[in-house]
């Protein structure tokens, strides 16, 4: 994983390429006050300072002094300015000024020139940047820095991703932040988390409770719960083999609420944190169970299984469950849950469901800020009817195919009572086409945001 402090500097150097962002409207105007030979450069480049167009500017020994820049549409994403990155040769730069947005710039520099290469022959780019004035250069590598590590995790492969491997990458975290880490697997978790033995019986990979303490223990109690699946095969209700190909990404939630809790640690926020993880892979063998099954969860309420592919809520309840015994200031689940959300509202806008509408409210507004979209759907109790069984407590699945994504947050929100606060989040976790500051592959969605709402509340 590369180091944000490596692409991020925090002083310039003396050979450092002075990057000049000029608004198209402007350019004119620049080019009056500038040298003779600027104008003369700029009609034989035909550099007119489109969006994002670059000017290279040599100095007296022919090499780059000064790169002309073209300023971002006004609609553009925050991130687009930082895309620069890639298309600059190796070297230093710095902002003649700091530009709009310079946080989110320094971000976008630092996200755009990730890339998960581990297993073929790549240099990284050695493109840094100065980090601008009046930026908070700390928050900025504790974002770049835990994007990067729940990329990596969701990147790397179902063979060297399954809940063994996950547990190591938590096991890290806690030794790095002296926190307390326990993990309950075997004939205990069978006893204790029933369904989360059962969806990961099938596999020789063992399933597992990953269960991370930090803080004082007087602090504000917030829980993070993170759907581990390490690979989703669908169970006997199996997918087809297209729908097996991003699979491996069904951990996301795990890999996205351990980078949220990096950033937490790191900040060293006033919380009593603690983080769920049911870490398991969905296989198919004689023991894995079967549509129509009924289980009764740590809860106590019992489960109909209409689809084995509906999978991760089946785990996720019972973290959830167990959280909730704690009664915590806020309990957050994140979760690569409903192929009906990106059908709602596609790869890149996560949905989230509360009923604390304050909280809605704030991490809406937190979201926007951080560049890390997202958009609130209703906790629609109606379609609670949607989910019952005949013959259980509620159904995994149910019927008709509607409202997919508000449905399992209702089958989760039936383990939820005792928590002040409670956040849902139906996340991606990866990005299908590549875009500003978010190359093609696993990607960090609502840790920001999240980690915003949290450092406003809870910050020292």
């Amino acid at each position: 994983m590369r180091d944000a402090a490596e692409i991020l500097l925090s002083s310039s150097k003396s050979e450092a390429v002075t990057l000049h962002v000029v608004e198209k409207a402007k350019w004119p105007d620049t080019l009056k006050r500038g040298p003779s030979t600027l104008k003369a450069l700029a009609k034989s480049m035909g550099f007119e300072a489109a969006p994002l167009a670059l000017l290279f500017v040599p100095n007296a020994k022919g090499e780059v002094a000064d790169i002309y820049v073209g300023a971002p549409a006004a609609d553009a994403d925050p991130f687009a300015l930082g895309s620069i990155a890639t298309k600059l040769p190796p070297g230093h730069y710095c902002f003649k000024t700091a530009p709009k947005q310079a946080g989110l710039v320094a971000l976008g520099w630092c996200l755009e020139l990730y890339r998960y290469d581990p297993y073929r022959k790549a240099e990284a780019r050695a493109v840094t940047l100065v980090c601008p004035d009046g930026v908070n250069r700390t928050d900025i590598l504790n974002a770049a820095d835990a994007s990067f590590w729940v990329r990596d995790m969701i990147n790397a492969p179902a063979n060297l991703m399954g809940p063994d491997e996950l547990e190591g990458e938590a096991r890290n975290l806690a030794k790095a932040h002296k926190a307390q880490m326990t993990v309950v697997k075997g004939k205990e978790l069978a006893k204790e988390f029933p369904l989360i033995h059962v969806v990961g019986a099938a596999s020789p990979r063992l399933p597992r409770l990953i269960d991370l303490r930090w803080g004082k223990a007087s602090a504000p109690k917030i829980t993070l719960v993170g759907k581990g699946v390490c690979f989703d095969t669908g169970g006997l209700d199996i997918k087809p083999s297209s729908g097996m190909l991003l699979m491996k990404k069904d951990m996301g939630g795990a890999a996205n609420v351990l980078g949220l809790a990096r950033m937490i640690m790191a900040a060293k926020l006033n919380v009593r944190l603690r983080v769920l993880i049911p870490a398991v892979e969905n296989s198919i063998a004689g023991d894995a169970f079967r549509p129509g099954d009924v289980f009764k969860t740590r809860k106590g309420l019992t489960v109909e299984i209409g689809n084995t592919d509906a999978e991760g809520r089946l785990v996720l309840c019972e973290a959830l469950a167990l959280a909730d015994e704690e009664k915590p200031e806020l309990l957050i689940d994140m979760a690569t849950l409903t192929g009906a959300a990106r059908v709602a509202l596609g790869p890149d806008l996560p949905p989230y469901y509360t009923n604390d509408q304050k909280l809605a409210a704030q991490l809406a507004t937190h979201a926007e800020a951080e560049n890390d979209p997202l958009w609130q759907l209703p906790l629609w109790k109606p379609y609670f009817s949607m989910i019952e069984s005949p013959i259980a407590d509620i159904n995994n699945a149910g019927a008709g195919g509607f409202a997919g994504s508000i449905t399992a947050a209702l089958f989760l929100k039936r383990f939820v009572e005792h928590a002040k606060s409670y956040l849902h989040l139906d996340i991606f976790g990866w990005v299908p086409t590549s875009k500003p500051g978010r190359p093609k592959g696993g990607e960090a969605q609502a840790m920001r945001a999240l980690f915003a709402l949290l450092k406003a509340q809870y910050g020292i």
